[in-house]
C-alpha cells in the first residue's frame, strides 16, 4: 500500500475525552475512530491488525479441531426464555429491539442458546460427537459504563467456541487442549510472559472456571500470581480454602497484580443441552444430554492490551505477528528523481517477495515521516534517501529496539524471508 492512498491522518495530541492509553495511541495513529462511548470503527491500519489477531486465533482453534461458522446477531426470545436468560431481571446486558409488527428481538451478547438449539438438528447419535464449533461474531452488551478504550465496549467481535461432547471425560480432554491453544495465542501476539491461567468462580456452571489474565496497570481485575507455576487466582476466589486444595497453590507464595481478562474457558455441563433438548443416543440406545463447554477471546481487547503494554513514548510497537505491515518504507524528500525510482524498485521487489509493505511516498518533511513511522509501530522501517542511494544500502531500523543496520535489496529480502 502507498501511504498517499491511506486516507487516515495521524494526530499529534490524544483526544481529550479518551483517558485510556490504548485508545489514545490507536486514535492518534489512525487505527480506530470513536463513534460514541463504547463504540469504535476500525480504520484501514486498525482493520489489518485486527484481522491479523483473528488469524492467529483462527489458526490455533483449527489446530484443535475447531470448525468455523457464523451465527446471526438477531436473537429469538423464545430460545432464550427456555434458559431463563431473556428476562432483563436475569440478564441486564441485553440490547433489545422490535420488528414493525411489534415482535421483540434481541442483539446477541453471547451464543450458547442459539447454537445449542441449532445443534438439535445436527446431533442425534454418539457418532455425531464431538463437535467444536466457533465463530468471530459481533456481540452487543448494554454496559452501564463503557471505558478503557477497546477493553470494554458496547459492540465488539468475540471469538466464541462451544464444545459438544459425549461426556465429561471427553469434554475435559478438549478443555485442556483449549487451554493450551489459548496459551499459544497469547505467546504469538507478544503477551506470553505476562498472561496467566487464572482460577475464577465458575458461577452457575461449575465450581471453577479459568480466565486468562494479562498483568496490566490499566486492568480492572486483581489477581494473585504464582510465577513459578505460571498460575493465578482471581480475587473472588483468593480466600476460598477449596481453591488451594484443588490447585496446590500456597497463599504465601502469591503476588498481587492488576490485570485484564483476555480470555476465558467454562465448563457448561448439561445446563443448556437439557433446557433446549439437545441429546444423543449412546451405543446402548439410551438418550443422553450432550456435555458442553464455552471458550471466549475478545480480539479487539487483545489488540488493546498489546497497545497498552508494547508501546513506548513514541507510539505503538507491534510484534510481527499482528503488525499491519512488516515494513514501513520511508522515502525521504529529495530533488533527485533517482531516490523515488529506487524507492519504487524496492517496493516492487519486496512486494513480489511476499512482504507486506507500507510505502510512505507522500510529499512531507522527514521529521513528520519519522514521527508517523514511530507512531504506526510497524516492526521495520527502511529509509530511502540521497544518503542511502550514495551508499548503495538502505537504512533499516527495528522499531522495538531502535537497532539500525544497512542492507542492500538482496540482503534485506534475504533477512525478511529467512
Amino acid at each position: 500500500m502507498k501511504q498517499s492512498h491511506l486516507f487516515t491522518k495521524t494526530r499529534r495530541e490524544a483526544p481529550k475525552d479518551e483517558v485510556s492509553k490504548n485508545a489514545q495511541l490507536l486514535i492518534r495513529a489512525g487505527y480506530i475512530h470513536k463513534e460514541m462511548a463504547g463504540v469504535y470503527d476500525f480504520l484501514p491500519l486498525g482493520l489489518r491488525t485486527f484481522e491479523k489477531v483473528l488469524n492467529v486465533i483462527r489458526e490455533e482453534m483449527n489446530k484443535i479441531g475447531g470448525v468455523e461458522l457464523h451465527l446471526s446477531a438477531l436473537q429469538n426470545p423464545e430460545t432464550w426464555a427456555k434458559t431463563d436468560r431473556w428476562s432483563d431481571e436475569n440478564v441486564d446486558a441485553w440490547f433489545k429491539t422490535k420488528l414493525k409488527n411489534g415482535a421483540e428481538l434481541g442483539l446477541g451478547f453471547t451464543h450458547e442458546e442459539p447454537l445449542t438449539a441449532l445443534m438439535t438438528e445436527q446431533i442425534s447419535s454418539y457418532k455425531d460427537l464431538p463437535v467444536y464449533a466457533y465463530q468471530f461474531q459481533s456481540k452487543f452488551r448494554n454496559e452501564e459504563r463503557a471505558k478503557s478504550g477497546l477493553m470494554r465496549t458496547r459492540e465488539f467481535v468475540m471469538k466464541d467456541l462451544y464444545s459438544f461432547s459425549k461426556d465429561e471425560a471427553e469434554h475435559t480432554k478438549f478443555y485442556e487442549q483449549s487451554s493450551d491453544a489459548y496459551g499459544r495465542v497469547f505467546e504469538r501476539v507478544g503477551l506470553g510472559d505476562t498472561t496467566f491461567k487464572t482460577f475464577a468462580s465458575g458461577g452457575s456452571f461449575s465450581k471453577y472456571s479459568h480466565e486468562f489474565q494479562t498483568v496490566c496497570d490499566a486492568g480492572e481485575d486483581t489477581i494473585y500470581i504464582d510465577d513459578e507455576r505460571k498460575l493465578a487466582l482471581n480475587k473472588e476466589v483468593y480466600d476460598d480454602p477449596q481453591v488451594y486444595e484443588a490447585t496446590g497453590l500456597v497463599k504465601e507464595n502469591l503476588r498481587e497484580a492488576k490485570s485484564v481478562e483476555v480470555g476465558n474457558i467454562f465448563t457448561l455441563g448439561t445446563r443448556f443441552s437439557e433446557a433446549l433438548g439437545l441429546s444423543y443416543k449412546n451405543e446402548a440406545g439410551e438418550s443422553v444430554p450432550v456435555f458442553m463447554g464455552s471458550y471466549g477471546i475478545g480480539p479487539a481487547r487483545l489488540m488493546a492490551v498489546v497497545a497498552e503494554l508494547l508501546s513506548d513514548d513514541k507510539g505503538l510497537v507491534w510484534p510481527e505477528s499482528i503488525a499491519p505491515f512488516r515494513v514501513h518504507l520511508v522515502e525521504l524528500p529529495s530533488d533527485n528523481e533517482e531516490v523515488s525510482k529506487e524507492a519504487a524498485e524496492l517496493y516492487r521487489e519486496l512486494t513480489e517477495a511476499g512482504i507486506e509493505v507500507l510505502w510512505d511516498d507522500r510529499e512531507a518533511r522527514a521529521g513528520e515521516k519519522f514521527a508517523d513511522s514511530d507512531l504506526f509501530g510497524i516492526p521495520l522501517r527502511v529509509v530511502v534517501s540521497e544518503k542511502t542511494l550514495a551508499a548503495g544500502k538502505f537504512e533499516c531500523v527495528e522499531r522495538a529496539s531502535g537497532h539500525t543496520t544497512h542492507k542492500s535489496i538482496s540482503e534485506l529480502i534475504g533477512h525478511l524471508t529467512a
